[in-house]
């Protein structure tokens, strides 16, 4: 019997195709392994560097071996965050020579009014979610703050690895000044990854585009139904998510 002469199921469920949306590049998901890699190893042995005095940090560096090559592991992670950090401002100033830099991720008064209404949704002011575009405004936070947390580490962290260099330009201030908002601004980045973005994008909901690059149809009308509606001219209704398209 050929395929074609086989009974076909009437009861069998229809199959539904949902479609997946390209949400970030292969270049910026390397960008965002690069910053998670070096930015782990940054901590874990600057850490120790910062509270020299605990007894935990005097175990770890107990000799000066240890010491030397806790600091060759932190400056070549330093050397490695440094270029993705490079390379994230070249491109960016590359796509804008050529006029094509997003503004999706430039903050707006939208995103004031989304962070109003977001406020008055979880209050139980009211009962409708702001509807985002591609980034919404937690994303947009996380991103500058970020951007100048990882600008001062790296300016303060070169100041403290070449202070010989620094002082032959910059009063010798500059050094303990650069020592303090180094440690500082590595702690509260920690602690801003740990509590708020990985709250809002592991915990919250298992987001995993960064790795895969990509969103379901389900998720984008939920989380960016703006984006959604802008790339397909259709509604974001979540009722024909669930009923799907055969």
């Amino acid at each position: 019997m050929s395929a074609a002469d086989q009974p076909v199921n009437q009861n069998s469920a229809p199959v539904r195709i949902e479609r997946v949306f390209q949400r970030f590049t292969l270049g910026q998901r390397w960008e965002h392994l690069i910053l998670i890699v070096s930015f782990t190893i940054l901590f874990l042995t600057g850490i120790p560097q910062k509270y020299r005095s605990t007894e935990w940090s005097q175990w770890l560096l107990s000799t000066p071996q240890r010491v030397y090559w806790v600091r060759q592991i932190h400056h070549t992670a330093a050397l490695l965050l440094t270029a993705g950090v490079l390379y994230h401002l070249g491109n960016a100033l590359v796509l804008l020579a050529r006029r094509r830099l997003s503004s999706d991720m430039f903050p707006t008064f939208q995103d004031v009014r989304d962070a109003w209404q977001m406020l008055r949704y979880l209050l139980f002011l009211t009962r409708e979610k702001p509807a985002f575009g591609k980034y919404n405004f937690e994303q947009k936070f996380t991103y500058w703050f970020l951007f100048f947390g990882l600008g001062i580490m790296v300016v303060s962290g070169f100041i403290l690895w070449f202070p010989e260099v620094v002082t032959r330009f910059l009063p010798g201030g500059v050094v303990p000044a650069a020592f303090l908002a180094h440690s500082n601004e590595a702690v509260i980045a920690a602690i801003f990854i740990v509590i708020w973005h990985f709250f809002h994008v592991h915990f919250q909901r298992l987001n995993l585009s960064m790795f895969t690059g990509k969103l379901s149809e389900e998720e984008m009308r939920l989380y960016h139904a703006n984006e959604f509606e802008r790339l397909t001219g259709e509604k974001a209704d979540l009722d024909e998510t669930k009923g799907g398209s055969q």
